[in-house]
């Protein structure tokens, strides 16, 4: 029995097979062009591999997994935003708030505090945001609250330290400010405010792993990727692993002085 009443099965996994269609994207296969495209450090991949007691093949197997791992956080970032796109009274809109909740009737925030209009922008988790993204984020949501008197705005967060829906103090200039309407808030509090279901968030955990296991049974098989990363790069060391290291400094080094002579 289907035991989420502010989102249809079908509706949910029509979300699972997009994001898994967000992770297939990340399964494609790594060229030596396509993993430095952002330029590889290549004295952290020297150092993990001395520090760590590692191949060369492990090394550069991991810094793929890196990478991946890195856009899979971005999927599962749409995963949560996205999925308050299926449920009643919320928008996601294309640019500025992640998501605008607007429910006929307005909106509890806490307590008495009363309000039309919800405005959020959300985190994975509570550590991703040094000082000056969250004094860049709390003056957005200051200049919202200047234009909008009836409205409050939320940072969620998946992953929080505490469940979680209190005043977000933080430090602008050297200055500590807060505002009753700029809160912090986890990701349980907020489905269960958007929802009315305190346990929202639980039901969905609880659904996802057979929902997952459904909908990947049900779409086009995602291929196993084949990187050529490690053999291009033992070619370009002339077949000796030793000469690794001067290949990976041409790749993120080519221009630099000395290097470009190799």
């Amino acid at each position: 029995m289907w035991s989420m009443d502010f989102i249809s099965k079908d509706d949910f996994r029509t979300h699972i097979a997009k994001t898994i269609g967000a992770y297939a994207d990340n399964l494609l296969s790594y060229d030596i062009k396509k993993f430095n495209s952002n330029i590889v450090d290549p004295i952290k991949l020297i150092f993990d591999k001395f520090v760590y007691g590692l191949s060369w093949e492990e090394v550069i197997k991991s810094e793929i997994f890196r990478q991946r791992d890195k856009s899979n956080n971005n999927s599962i970032g749409y995963f949560h935003q996205m999925m308050f796109s299926y449920i009643a009274g919320c928008e996601v809109p294309k640019q500025g708030w992640d998501v605008i909740f607007k429910p006929e009737g307005g909106v509890d925030v806490f307590d008495n505090l009363h309000v039309s209009t919800v405005y959020v922008e959300m985190k994975n988790k509570h550590n991703t945001m040094n000082s000056a993204s969250a004094g860049k984020t709390y003056i957005k949501m200051q200049d919202q609250l200047l234009r909008d008197d009836d409205c409050a705005c939320f940072l969620v967060e998946a992953i929080a330290k505490h469940s979680q829906n209190c005043q977000w103090d933080v430090t602008v200039d050297k200055v500590k400010r807060g505002h009753k309407l700029i809160r912090r808030i986890s990701l349980d509090k907020f489905y269960e405010l958007v929802t009315g279901d305190p346990n929202a968030f639980y039901k969905i955990c609880l659904a996802l792993p057979n929902e997952i296991e459904y909908v990947l049974k049900n779409v086009p098989s995602v291929n196993a990727p084949d990187d050529s990363v490690f053999e291009e790069l033992l070619s370009f060391a002339g077949g000796d692993d030793t000469a690794i290291p001067m290949a990976l400094y041409l790749l993120g080094f080519y221009e630099y002085i000395g290097f470009a002579n190799e």
